[in-house]
């Protein structure tokens, strides 16, 4: 068994990883870092809660540690953990500066250790039925590709560092690390991108709005999120020279695990037909419309793929560089924001 421990029990912590973690039979759920609580033992009484991080650092049968904090505490938590020899998990964004990020790689390498992150939406449901459709070359040639990621908030939540303005707060390190690294994973890196960013909400102190434009040699990426779209529109829209994909709705794990259900079970990560998406396309000459049937979501392959790595040597799913670009493009996403410009991406 890879016994994991956890460097927190928020959102993350007991919504995604520790289900995960308990169905998977490659993995034991062994320590919960709470400081001040000891919520996890509800659900987890087999598992040791500790009060600090040393207690999980100096554990020599701690194998992995999930440091699924705050941003801000990424890095360094993350650094203490390969130090002491363990394996780690980042929960995503990986950090926030690609200079903090080049040092964990080069520090995973020199301890011989797995560093990767929790890039889930890459699991999702819609997405990889996105990624089937053009892989198919259904739609001809692509000339766009637009992904929306928009929530109705219209106030700032309160008692959260996410709104608050500082190292890796904002909406694009917390919803557009996943867009990012969705478009990363179907076309690799633009040639050019360009970005606005924007406080859209009364009272806002760090971004909640963004659309970003990736250029590539024949066609563009275009990625939008805002906390201010009360009536959502198509999540995906991909435009190639024979036809068009339209997909409305978001994977259902994330409702699941919060209703408490585990991922287990032929039917998990299913999408009900109502939200399936739209084809419409020239098949040999023939047009067609209708919808497509979407491939199951299925955040247990992230975990699969982490046992397989660390007892095989398989390659990662999610390879630290990979995130690693996503944190760059991010900054670049700034720069172009600042300078108001279209700039080069050179990485």
């Amino acid at each position: 068994m890879i016994r994991v421990a956890l460097a927190s029990y928020g959102m993350s912590g007991e919504v995604f990883h520790a289900p995960l973690l308990a169905v998977h039979p490659d993995f034991q759920l062994y320590k919960i870092l709470e400081r001040n609580r000891n919520k996890s033992q509800e659900k987890y009484p087999e598992v040791t809660v500790v009060k600090k991080y040393e207690d999980i650092l100096q554990d020599e049968q701690v194998d992995v540690v999930l440091v699924n904090t705050p941003n801000p505490f990424h890095y360094e938590m993350a650094e203490k953990a390969l130090n002491a020899g363990k394996h780690v998990v980042m929960e995503k964004p990986f950090t926030n500066t690609s200079e903090e990020a080049k040092k964990l790689i080069a520090l995973a390498n020199k301890k011989e250790k797995l560093l990767t992150v929790f890039q889930n939406r890459r699991l999702d449901s819609d997405f990889l039925t996105v990624k089937k459709v053009i892989e198919s070359k259904l739609l001809g040639y692509l000339v766009e590709y637009e992904a929306h990621y928009d929530r109705y908030r219209n106030f700032i939540q309160a008692n959260t560092w996410k709104e608050e303005s500082g190292p890796g707060s904002g909406i694009l390190f917390n919803l557009g690390s996943h867009m990012i690294d969705q478009a990363l994973t179907l076309f690799g890196l633009p040639e050019r991108l360009s970005a606005k960013l924007a406080i859209q909400r009364e009272g806002g102190k760090t971004h909640d709005a963004y659309h970003l434009i990736f250029t590539y040699e024949k066609f563009q990426v275009v990625l939008k999120s805002s906390y201010l779209v009360r009536d959502e529109g198509p999540r995906y829209k991909v435009l190639g020279n024979l036809g068009t994909f339209t997909k409305y709705g978001l994977d259902t794990q994330e409702d699941c695990l919060k209703a408490g259900q585990l991922p287990q079970g032929d039917d998990w990560g299913a999408e009900p037909p109502e939200i399936w998406g739209m084809l419409e396309t020239e098949i040999d000459g023939l047009h067609f419309r209708g919808e497509v049937a979407s491939e199951n979501g299925n955040y247990n392959l992230f975990y699969d793929n982490l046992s397989d790595a660390i007892q095989n040597g398989a390659e990662l799913l999610v390879k630290p560089e990979e995130a690693m670009q996503v944190i760059s493009l991010i900054e670049l996403a700034e720069q172009s924001n600042k300078e108001r410009r279209e700039v080069e991406v050179k990485i």
